[in-house]
């Protein structure tokens, strides 16, 4: 057997390999088979993660859980994703985290919070720029030789981009845009994927879940500018083509797309729209009438991160209240 093909087999997931096994029978019909653990309690239990960002600016959130690593945007931020979904993990029995931000004002404030809500999660912080791949490489290797596992790679970044028409956007704004949204993304998919491959006594396989934050105007227009457009587009395409080329594995990638969430990056509209008495007509456009709380994007983020999503792989998940499912119509006038 050749070097590279003892590589492949080593690389092959538990599934693969071991297959999933039969469960026995209950009176006489198969009981049901499982690769999941039972889900009433803690989702995510044992697992270490690390949450970074910079809202809008560059950024990135990890979350690393004890054999799980995530990446998310606004862990800085008092009303980000990345917070919400550092929450989510620690209450879903993560034995560390790292949370992680160019910005910093916030963190140990939030690490004081994680730490009194949920006293047997390790918190860490970490200040640095997830758009610099070295920072992202280097993190990564501090969860293997820290923990020796990576599992779970949220990355959320999250600037709006240029608010006007194409053809007033410059090349150059066009490709900061890129950098934040799509090349940090990049960085945190790359090394996130090649740390979960890595196996040690206490992860035998390679498995990993790679989570990408995109948004509804990665899947249809007129929900964000060109350039925002075109970034979230390729946080899509990295979760389809990165899912093909770990086949195998045991890792998966996934992207989230929001809807109209409230977080610093929309806060100044909700604001306006409070100042003016209209707070209510905020995401009235899409069924489920509102807008959302950055908390029912990080369930989405919990469930994609947990063995629970063990077949999920590949896929854009919508988070935006039915907008993505149709065409735009005014509420009153439809047929």
């Amino acid at each position: 057997m050749t070097d590279a093909a003892r590589q492949r087999l080593a690389a092959l997931s538990k599934q693969l390999v071991e297959g999933i096994p039969d469960e026995g029978t209950f009176e006489d019909i198969p009981k049901i088979r499982h690769v999941a653990e039972h889900s009433p309690g803690q989702r995510v239990k044992g697992k270490v993660v690390v949450v970074t960002g910079k809202e809008l600016a560059r950024c990135i959130d990890f979350l690393w859980l004890d054999l799980l690593m995530a990446y998310f945007t606004g862990a800085n931020g008092p009303i980000g994703i990345g917070r919400a979904s550092a929450h989510q993990f620690a209450n879903n029995g993560a034995r560390a985290i790292y949370i992680c931000d160019f910005a910093s004002n916030h963190l140990e404030t939030h690490k004081r919070e994680i730490e009194s809500l949920y006293p047997n999660v390790d918190v860490h912080t970490r200040k640095f720029d997830v758009a610099d791949e070295a920072a992202v490489k280097a993190v990564c290797e501090e969860a293997i030789s820290t923990y020796g596992r990576l599992d779970i790679m949220f990355a959320n970044a999250g600037i709006v981009g240029k608010s006007v028409i194409f053809s007033e956007i410059s090349a150059e704004e066009f490709q900061r845009t890129l950098q934040v949204n799509t090349i940090g993304v990049f960085n945190c998919f790359k090394h996130g994927a090649i740390a979960m491959q890595k196996t040690s006594k206490e992860k035998p396989y390679p498995r990993g879940s790679l989570i990408g934050t995109s948004s509804v105007a990665g899947l249809r227009a007129n929900a964000g500018s060109t350039d925002y457009s075109a970034s979230k587009a390729a946080v899509v395409s990295m979760a389809q083509t990165m899912a093909y080329q770990l086949a195998g594995t045991g890792v998966r990638a996934n992207a989230i797309c929001p809807g109209l969430i409230e977080t610093g990056m929309t806060l100044p509209m909700y604001q306006q729209a409070r100042a003016r008495g209209t707070e209510k007509k905020v995401g009235q456009l899409n069924p489920t009438g509102r807008g959302a709380l950055a908390d029912e994007v990080a369930r989405v983020a919990l469930f994609l991160g947990s063995d629970e999503a063990s077949y999920v792989n590949g896929q854009a998940w919508a988070v935006c209240g039915g907008l993505s499912a149709g065409h735009p119509f005014v509420p009153g006038k439809l047929g």
